[in-house]
């Protein structure tokens, strides 16, 4: 294995993580981060690097670069196959018995042809083994211009390492679909949305998956088009899945969305992990992980760079969620490396009418994001978010640590209910250590009348890089806090915390019980990778 040079700090964090400041000239070897599954982080950690000179920003971009490239040669040493004749291998919770090249159906791999037809005539011909072992579909090196295809059940899409999905900017081939039923229009414009590129309804059992092979949506043209209010429908997403079941997406790389990256929305039993998600820091609304009013969901050991939230659990937005009345719960957020300027870490809300509830976020390192965790709603939004439990948080450059506001101003249109008032309540923060604060150590803002009560805050740093009178801005809330909180609390939450600190459960969710097996299958072409 090769060898990285960069000289690093090891800053005081859990044994698990390893966290990088400093400039470059020390040495990191790939295999020995690659297995211990955390070179995400130390790659976005190392964007901590000295910026005060031009030649700090040379040596902070150069050693970004060197990790970066080192991250992916290791991931891919991380998720290669065995070599066999003619066979290669994958991990997943299930196994194919039948095996398809996106070439059998006249795929041309020269980034130029259109592929739709080929990716529709191989998802629906492997279909017919649902019932017979599943089917998968191989997606040789390559780059395969497609516009949007559905998947189906007991399926498995995998990506060769040097096999690259590009979304075409052609936007006739993007079908127009209905809005979703809990937000009652399209989310940028009235009316109906186009298709994600790969999608899904009604599904069960379905793997997205590979040797980090790449689905590139190709956004630069729908970004432009949309700041320059020239689309007529809301964009499309890389990956939305409907109303489905047992859905697992792992080692691929996403970049450039139209919008939002990873969409599940009204589905169960979900698990994302070593998935790296990029998108320009500035591009719009570009959020990387959205799970919808879905539950059970499992996501980890992910690396996301975005113009918008890392993470955001919604629910539904104003009246058309509190009747479709569908929650976001029992939610796994682990291990998670963010970098976003503009947004939150991980976000609760903004449409949440549905209801958001046991969500348990864990081991997270940020850098350069706006907010860690950030809870949005307002009046009209109703249902609640509750049950909010994060710890172990490591954060670099942020404007605050947390963000609540009650007084988020974003509705489908004039018809809410004035009286549907939120409730936001049993929150739960701990061992979070934040540098280079450069607004407030938070800004809670609840809202009249209706505090967001429960709040608990405990062993938590937040070293801002100016010195404030007023480090805490709190409106309309109440909680408690520890003694090890600085710079301490404001007024509302100085209550006294029980005994052990802030909850974190400590049961195991069913989620966490999904485990993966070594999948072997024979690689069309006798091409392995």
């Amino acid at each position: 294995m090769g060898r990285l040079s960069c000289r690093y700090n090891p800053i005081h964090t859990p044994s698990s993580l390893l966290v990088f400041s400093g400039v470059c000239d020390s040495r990191v070897t790939t295999r020995s981060l690659a297995y211990s599954g955390y070179l995400r982080r130390a790659a976005a950690m190392a964007m901590t690097m000295l910026n005060a000179s031009p030649l700090h920003q040379l040596l902070r971009s150069l050693c970004l670069v060197l990790v970066a490239t080192a991250t992916v040669a290791a991931a891919r040493h991380h998720s290669s196959p065995t070599p066999s004749t003619g066979q290669s291998m994958y991990l997943a919770p299930n196994c194919r018995a039948h095996t398809a090249s996106l070439t059998d159906f006249g795929g041309v791999g020269d980034g130029t042809t259109s592929n739709t037809a080929a990716f529709r005539s191989a998802v629906d011909h492997l279909s017919q083994y649902s019932g017979d072992g599943g089917g998968m579909l191989y997606v040789p090196a390559g780059k395969w211009l497609t516009g949007p295809f559905n998947l189906t059940s007991h399926f498995t899409l995998f990506l060769h390492s040097d096999a690259v999905i590009l979304g075409t900017q052609n936007v006739s081939e993007w079908p127009i679909i209905d809005p979703l039923p809990s937000y009652g229009r399209g989310r940028d414009k009235i009316g109906g949305r186009f298709a994600s590129l790969i999608g899904g309804s009604n599904l069960t059992d379905v793997v997205i998956t590979g040797n980090n092979g790449t689905i590139d949506g190709q956004g630069a043209s729908w970004w432009s088009k949309f700041h320059k209010n020239q689309l007529k429908y809301t964009r499309g997403y890389l990956i939305e899945v409907m109303h489905s079941d047992s859905i697992f997406i792992s080692n691929v790389t996403l970049v450039n969305s139209p919008a939002w990256n990873i969409h599940p929305v009204y589905s169960s039993n979900i698990v994302v992990s070593f998935v790296t998600i990029l998108a320009p820091t500035r591009s719009p609304n570009t959020d990387g992980i959205n799970p919808d009013s879905c539950s059970h969901v499992r996501i980890e050991d992910c690396y996301i760079v975005s113009g918008d939230d890392c993470v955001a659990i919604k629910s539904g937005w104003d009246e058309y969620g509190i009747a479709y009345a569908m929650p976001s719960q029992h939610i796994v957020v682990r291990r998670l490396t963010c970098v976003s300027p503009t947004s939150a870490v991980i976000a609760l809300g903004s449409e949440m009418s549905g209801g958001i509830q046991d969500v348990r976020a864990e081991d997270i390192v940020a850098v350069d994001s706006e907010s860690a965790v950030r809870i949005k709603t307002a009046v009209g939004r109703g249902a609640f978010v509750k049950d909010i439990f994060v710890r172990r948080m490591h954060l670099d450059t942020m404007k605050w640590v947390f963000w609540m506001t009650g007084n988020y101003k974003s509705h489908p249109d004039d018809k809410y209910d004035p009286n549907a008032i939120p409730v936001v309540e049993n929150i739960s923060y701990q061992d979070v250590v934040a540098t280079g604060v450069y607004k407030e150590a938070a800004r809670l803002e609840g809202i009249q009348g209706a505090p967001f009560k429960g709040i608990c805050i405990a062993n938590v740093t937040a070293e801002l890089s100016k010195s404030r009178k007023q480090p805490w801005t709190c409106t309309d809330v109440e909680g408690v806090s520890s003694a090890d909180v600085t710079p301490a609390p404001c007024e509302p939450l100085k209550g006294t915390i029980p005994d052990g600190g802030c909850p974190f459960p400590t049961d195991t969710l069913p989620i966490d019980q999904v485990t993966v097996q070594q999948c072997n299958y024979d690689v069309p072409g006798g091409a392995a990778n």
